[in-house]
């Protein structure tokens, strides 16, 4: 009958346009079982549209009223697999939005790392729970030496292109629990949870070469690269019995590290119950 073919094909249309967002879906997702459950559904949606077509040649060839509320039946579930697929499409593109903005929120644009707003947040609570239970927490403060004669003699693009570069380092050399945040201008805090203190310095000295040994290309005036070069000084500071809160830490970390300064500038210093350590140092810059 017409109207029973008329259905069908429209069904058959209908799973077709699904497939539109069922693919955009399974391009927007990363590789992995969810990802894998939509490629399933879209094979669904295609064994569907071929059933649809056997259909239709079987009530072209056939006319009977019950065809009619079949097609209608077959028509009905292509219009909800349409729906669900446009309305799941919907809630991932707006996901991936929210994730966006809350990623931006929460990261400093230039370095590409957490900001200090993020940082403040997460010190109070890795603080709190590194108290109740007992876990060993450490701070790193790291300044970057002379930063103010990187931006005087070769301008501020330059110094943004050192920024942006210390901050790949140190996407590459922390590890994924650990939070990495510029604290402000040219100076980076690295909260590192369940971390003591002798782990630490190990880090910090290893942050500390890399950046030193890396050459970060800054263009000259005529028109030329150059490799320039740049040193860090890192204050190490690890919770005890002693710290009152989280701002007291930070304020360990931050005295270590003008020790660094004042030492000579390139290399660590821990703080220990009251006096500084300098357990690493290079070439003072």
């Amino acid at each position: 009958m017409l109207i029973s073919s008329a259905l069908i094909v429209l069904g058959a249309f209908l799973l077709a346009v699904s497939l539109v967002p069922t693919t955009r879906i399974i391009r927007d997702l990363s590789p992995g079982p969810t990802q894998s459950r939509w490629k399933l559904l879209r094979g669904f949606i295609v064994l569907f549209i071929a059933g649809y077509a056997v259909c239709l040649g079987t009530f072209s060839a056939q006319r009977d009223a019950s065809h009619v509320v079949v097609s209608s039946i077959f028509f009905l579930g292509a219009c909800f697999v349409m729906l669900v697929c446009v309305l799941a499409h919907g809630t991932v593109r707006d996901i991936k939005r929210i994730a966006t903005l809350e990623a931006e929120t929460i990261t400093d644009p230039l370095m590409e790392i957490y900001n200090r707003r993020f940082l403040e947040r997460r010190l109070e609570e890795e603080f709190a729970r590194a108290r109740r239970y007992g876990f060993p927490l450490t701070v790193l403060l790291l300044d970057i030496d002379h930063f103010k004669k990187v931006n005087d003699d070769h301008g501020h693009q330059a110094g943004d292109l050192v920024l942006k570069g210390i901050g790949e380092i140190l996407k590459k050399t922390v590890r994924n629990v650990d939070v990495p945040a510029r604290y402000g201008g040219e100076e980076v805090t690295i909260l590192l949870p369940h971390t003591p203190d002798t782990e630490a310095v190990i880090l910090a000295e290893r942050i500390r070469r890399s950046i030193e040994g890396h050459p970060f290309p800054v263009d000259a005036p005529a028109g030329s690269v150059i490799p320039l070069r740049c040193t860090v000084s890192i204050g190490v500071a690890a919770m005890t019995r002693e710290c009152a809160n989280a701002g007291q830490l930070l304020h360990m970390a931050d005295t270590a590290m003008y020790r660094a300064k004042q030492d000579g500038r390139n290399r660590t210093v821990v703080f220990h119950c009251g006096k500084e350590t300098a357990v690493g140092a290079g070439t003072a810059a």
